[in-house]
């Protein structure tokens, strides 16, 4: 290895984004990356009103150009006038207008339909993140890229996300469709990010806690993911002192509205509340 290999190296080494945590970010399957995916899924994508959409036409410069979708959700287009593009996706725009315009004006017509501006849709973040409000929809948004747009789930946060998507005014079902989804899940690519639609919305719940001190090296109050058992419980809390015990565990816990304390042993689970006490060994 010469100098320089061994400078570069070093510079690794001591670099802070080497020594970084890992930050929040939306997940990105690996199938996203290629243009074509990116595509297919931009092309599920409703158009609405003000959307700025950029339609071509090859050969013909007059008819290629940006157009606006009115509030009632028409464009006017040349030759054909006003063509109904609200709720409809780009490819079936494309072959509204290559209809109206062939064979009458131009003869095999060939029309591609993008949007240039997203202005129409959007979902609500609400709850355990950063920037609670409305987020604007700029394409197909999945459940991380709108936590992120957010500002991230805050360290109080719980690992669910609940999504209410509306329904129809003309349904005779319940208001809304109700979808739960682990973020912290979503993350480590476990499962699959879901697609949102307009008008979701998606709220962060509190997070449950539970309290452990004692014979501990950190008490203190932590998140309580469900399944933790008291022996991840006291690793959460940096581990046992030299005096503690791990089988004198007491937990005081709320049991049909009474507070009671219990033995526990490692395995059992921590339940939501609970104040587990780590007592001294007995020597």
């Amino acid at each position: 290895m010469n100098l320089l290999a061994l400078l570069l190296f070093a510079f690794q080494l001591t670099s802070p984004a080497a020594h970084a945590g890992p930050a929040f970010r939306p997940q990105v399957p690996a199938a996203a990356a290629s243009p074509q995916a990116s595509e297919a899924a931009t092309s599920r994508y409703l158009i609405g009103p003000q959307d700025l959409l950029k339609i071509t036409v090859l050969d013909e410069p007059e008819l290629t150009n940006d157009y606006r979708v009115d509030s009632d959700g028409y464009i006017t287009f040349p030759y054909i006038g006003r063509v109904v593009a609200g709720g409809l996706k780009p490819g079936d725009l494309q072959d509204r207008i290559r209809n109206l315009l062939s064979p009458a004006y131009i003869k095999n017509p060939q029309v591609r339909v993008e949007v240039d501006q997203y202005k129409s849709q959007n979902v609500m973040v609400t709850g355990e993140v950063r920037q609670p409000g409305k987020i604007p929809m700029t394409g197909v948004m999945t459940v991380l890229e709108a936590l992120a747009a957010a500002g991230s789930p805050t360290p109080a946060a719980s690992s669910e996300v609940t999504i209410a998507r509306p329904r129809k005014a003309s349904s005779d079902q319940p208001d809304a469709d109700i979808v739960r989804v682990n973020w912290k899940d979503l993350q480590l690519g476990k499962g699959t990010d879901p697609v949102l639609q307009d008008g979701d919305l998606l709220n962060v719940g509190k997070a449950q806690t539970f309290f452990i001190t004692g014979q501990v090296k950190n008490s203190s109050s932590y998140v309580l993911e469900p399944g933790t058992t008291v022996e991840q419980a006291i690793a959460m809390a940096g581990g046992l002192t030299e005096r503690g015990s791990d089988r004198r565990i007491r937990v005081t816990r709320s049991v049909k509205g009474i507070r009671v304390t219990i033995s526990l042993s490692l395995s059992d689970l921590v339940q939501p509340g609970d104040t587990i006490t780590i007592q001294q060994r007995i020597f």
